[in-house]
């Protein structure tokens, strides 16, 4: 399974990565995308309230350790071993002692982009101020990222609380110089990556291990990344939506402005502008039916649901990169040590949970809509599969048969994996961890679904493209008549990836370069 996407490098217009500023500023789900896609470097904020909070915490635990005071993961014991206390000289081998016996993930390796996100994570939350970590450490961590050291971090073996600690043991390892890392494209010990670039592999201090460990990161990383590709194919579905509508000599009253006004979801109104919008104000052709089928007609209905759900999300996802999430917190303003359970990932899990149902239904809207295309007891006229082939090739051409076959395959798996992982907690760690979010496994599943659905969508495109250029051709009308131009002119930035289709040819080479130009959000929808 593949839990996220290479990463893609795309420069600015000015050919220059611009720079995230961490640390006075909240950080948003675009600015994770953009470390993650490499269009964007971070700097530690030079504001003097930040770095003055930053120093306070780390002053406060030094004092607190100095008087004998009990600070959990600190001088106690981890987890279920709260109670049994560290002796001082043992105090400064603790945090490497975290990091090594978490080194037992399994599964893929995180892919690129998912661990620059989970970096720009990780960094963001320590930068709150609140986790007893050094300057220095932060520096160390905005290093990673610049110089693009990528810990190898395997995907599997995270609960969600408390937080990612085995995936966020390999950052914390690379830290100090053990482990793997990916380097310009390179698997390679990570002590000599930090030889090559002049840094020497830092000691963790007391508390350094378990703020690194004990957050939510690698599953905010991870719901960054799936909400950015969510986002785009609803605007990728609309888009199709029209373009199926067209094919199909649809109804473009269903999509008017004044039907909409009267059932108010905003994200349900802008999809059917958007299709609304697509589709010529003057058809050649009368509508074939006084009411499409509801793939058609009801699509803004469905893609709505993605729409308004995304906006909520947005909120959870970003108020957890924004938040302090392992414990304990370090309240160096204040001086106080407070014991809680932010490290639980509740609302990533929920979200991710919820996205995956709205994507597995876009991948479903989608399939009905190339099953009505490629059927000619429903197409109106269009060739059976879509099958550019004259008549006198006809009968050995089969077009689109079997790449719906797939879309069908596709959809099935991802409305399979829409099972909520939240509602799977397993009490774990001697039942100290007896209630965990499982939010790691939710945003791993919701990526699996819009791989599919990408996958989905991209049979669709090559499909709607081919039945606009068959009603064209059947029909002896005008390239991109019934589309507005915005349309022809994705039509045609189509077809010059997949050529028209009159005889049978293999897709798969077509249809895995779609799903990457759509997986990158390479066309700009609305």
């Amino acid at each position: 399974m593949t839990i996220g996407s290479p990463a893609v490098p795309r420069q600015t217009a000015t050919g220059k990565l611009r720079t995230i500023e961490v640390g006075a500023r909240r950080m948003t789900i675009e600015d994770v995308v953009a470390v993650a896609t490499e269009v964007a470097h971070v700097a530690l904020s030079p504001d003097a309230a930040f770095t003055a909070r930053i120093r306070k915490g780390v002053a406060y635990l030094e004092r607190l350790l100095d008087s004998g005071e009990i600070v959990y993961g600190v001088n106690t014991g981890y987890g279920d071993s709260c109670t049994v206390p560290v002796p001082p000289h043992l105090i400064a081998e603790l945090p490497l002692h975290l990091s090594r016996y978490h080194g037992c993930g399994l599964g893929e390796y995180l892919p690129e982009d998912a661990t620059l996100a989970v970096l720009a994570c990780r960094l963001n939350s320590l930068a709150q101020g609140y986790s007893g970590v050094r300057w220095e450490l932060l520096e160390r961590l905005a290093q990673l990222i610049n110089h693009r050291v990528l810990p190898l971090i395997p995907a599997e073996g995270s609960v969600g609380a408390s937080g990612d600690l085995t995936p966020l043991s390999y950052v914390a390892a690379a830290i100090v110089g053990e482990r793997d890392v990916l380097h310009k494209g390179a698997r390679q010990p990570v002590a000599r990556v930090l030889a090559e670039l002049g840094l020497a592999p830092m000691t963790l201090g007391p508390k350094e291990g378990l703020a690194i460990m004990n957050g939510t990161a690698v599953m905010t990383a991870l719901a960054c990344l799936a909400w950015r590709r969510a986002e785009y194919l609803t605007r990728l579905c609309s888009r199709l939506t029209a373009m199926a509508a067209v094919a199909l000599r649809g109804n473009r009253g269903h999509f008017d402005p004044r039907l909409f006004a009267v059932k108010p979801h905003a994200g349900q109104n802008e999809s059917a502008a958007w299709i609304y919008g697509d589709i010529a104000a003057v058809a050649q052709n009368e509508p074939m039916r006084l009411q499409d089928r509801y793939s058609i007609r009801c699509a803004p209905h469905v893609i709505g649901v993605a729409r308004d759900a995304l906006t909520w999300m947005r909120r959870d996802i970003e108020n957890e990169l924004n938040s302090a999430n392992d414990n304990p917190i370090i309240d160096g303003d204040a001086e106080c040590v407070l014991h809680g359970g932010h490290f639980y990932g509740g609302h990533i899990a929920f979200a991710m949970d919820a996205l995956k149902t709205a994507v597995a239904n876009l991948a479903d809207l989608m399939d009905r809509q190339f099953a009505l295309l490629v059927d000619s007891k429903f197409n109106h006229g269009l060739p059976e599969n879509l099958s550019g082939a004259r008549a006198g090739r006809a009968a050995i051409n089969h077009g689109f048969k079997a790449v719906q076959i797939g879309t069908s395959a596709w959809t099935a798996e991802a409305l399979k994996l829409t099972m909520p992982a939240s509602v799977f907690s397993r009490s774990t760690e001697c039942h100290n961890q007896d209630k965990v979010s499982m939010g790691t496994i939710a945003a791993r599943d919701c990526l699996r679904i819009l791989e599919l659905t990408e996958q989905v969508a991209a049979a669709l495109t090559l499909g709607a493209c081919q039945a606009l250029r068959l009603r064209e051709r059947e029909e002896n009308s005008a390239a991109g008549a019934g589309v507005a131009p915005a349309v022809a002119q994705f039509v045609g930035a189509i077809a010059a990836h997949s050529p028209f289709l009159d005889e049978d040819r293999a897709l798969e080479s077509e249809l895995r370069s779609m799903t990457h130009l759509i997986r990158a959000g390479t066309w700009e929808l609305y």
